[in-house]
């Protein structure tokens, strides 16, 4: 699916620089045509010459030249993908602000097409809450996280933080550019995603660690596969921006009830992923609660249950596909909602899993009907989400 792709590969200073030479030669045998640019560090690292060897193309580090203007507009414009690999802690934080002082990052600020970053770096500078936090604000622009791989590191250390493997990220994108089967087209899905936060005054709220990226990625995964989507997201730093998707915001329990009812009628398939809170603030307060020298008493009342709600008014036709967060007998749980709430299917995850469950890009699941489970490994949420969609085409109730 590369061949005759426009591919720009950016370079940046780290040790795993290396690694880019034999990217592009992985594009290339893919039938792509590549073009190469370096930060002025990357060259510490690896020859421009032995890039520009191997793409065929001269390698650009800079805007201004001996030989002239590079322009990075014309570049931008030029690709189907921008791919930066690899991408160190200082470039992805000026990728996540916009620090336009080299033309890496001038070119992907010009960029229309779809932009990959590939980070590399130490363990600890890779879990650190400020790369965290840049690789989620590039994740919330839209942009595509080619995830670290976990092994010896150039420190000595071993973790997660070294470049993920030149034939893997080749696969992927091969992978992005198929195209998919349009197996959704003309159904209309529902998807529910995000936390809720019930306000207690006007500074205070119960909420949980949701982040919404398991339902966006639904959504997304969705559309890409021909549905028209009505996404009900609650209050989140993520967002999408991808095609056949429509957001509704909404922050409460009450605000996701009233919105999912109100679209349900006329959608063929419900995902319900959000983490809606099962109680509320029995009263607002309209001014900030004061600290006393007692302790505090909340009363505190039931949401709607907003998965029961839409399966007592279900069509034959309709599909209703629930989540289940548990931490102990969790098959047995997530049973006991199918036939309470009219499921035709839930989807178990467990926050005890490594990797999975909230505030992680993976996701660990089994998908369990009323005559089996089915379990599956670690995988990115974008793959959970195929997973779960599969089964929905799969399963779809005959009218």
């Amino acid at each position: 699916m590369l061949a005759g792709k426009k591919i720009i590969l950016g370079v940046c200073g780290s040790i795993a620089a290396y690694k880019s030479a034999l990217l592009v030669r992985g594009l290339l045998r893919a039938g792509a045509e590549v073009r190469v640019l370096m930060t002025p560090s990357a060259a510490d690292f690896l020859s421009p010459l032995t890039l520009a060897t191997l793409s065929k193309n001269p390698v650009v580090s800079s805007v201004h030249t001996r030989e002239g203007w590079n322009n990075h507009v014309e570049l931008g414009l030029w690709a189907d993908a921008y791919v930066i690999a690899p991408v160190t802690a200082t470039t992805l934080a000026k990728l996540a602000s916009g620090l336009c002082d080299t033309v890496l990052v001038a070119v992907y600020l010009s960029a229309r097409c779809p932009v990959f970053f590939a980070p590399a770096m130490d363990v600890d500078m890779w879990q650190h809450p400020a790369t965290r936090a840049n690789v989620e604000k590039l994740q919330s622009y839209g942009n595509h996280l080619i995830d670290v791989e976990s092994g010896e590191l150039a420190s000595g250390l071993s973790g997660p933080g070294r470049l993920a493997e030149p034939e893997h990220i080749v696969a992927l994108l091969d992978a992005f550019f198929a195209a998919p089967e349009a197996d959704l087209a003309g159904r209309r899905i529902l998807i529910t995603a995000g936390p809720t936060y019930e306000d207690l005054d006007p500074v205070r709220y119960l909420g949980n660690r949701s982040t919404g990226r398991m339902g966006i990625a639904l959504a997304e995964a969705a559309a890409a596969r021909g549905a028209e989507v009505e996404l009900v997201l609650g209050p989140t730093h993520l967002q999408t921006t991808a095609a056949g998707v429509t957001t509704t915001n909404v922050r409460s329990a009450l605000e996701m009830h009233a919105a999912a009812l109100a679209r349900w009628p006329a959608c063929t398939d419900a995902i319900l992923s959000a983490a809606v809170a099962d109680y509320r603030p029995a009263t607002l307060s309209g001014e900030k609660i004061k600290k006393s020298d007692g302790d505090l008493q909340l009363r505190l009342v039931r949401t709607p249950d907003i998965a029961a709600d839409l399966g007592s008014s279900k069509r034959p036709e309709q599909t209703l596909v629930g989540f289940a967060l548990e931490t102990e007998n969790g098959v047995e749980n997530a049973r006991g909602k199918l036939d309470r709430k009219q499921l035709d299917f839930i989807v178990l995850n467990s926050p005890l899993d490594p990797g999975a469950g909230f505030g992680h890009e993976t996701n660990q699941i089994q998908l369990i009907d009323r005559n089996k489970v089915t379990a599956f490994e670690l995988k990115s949420k974008r793959a959970v989400a195929d997973d779960i969609l599969d089964r929905l085409v799969r399963d779809k109730p005959t009218p």
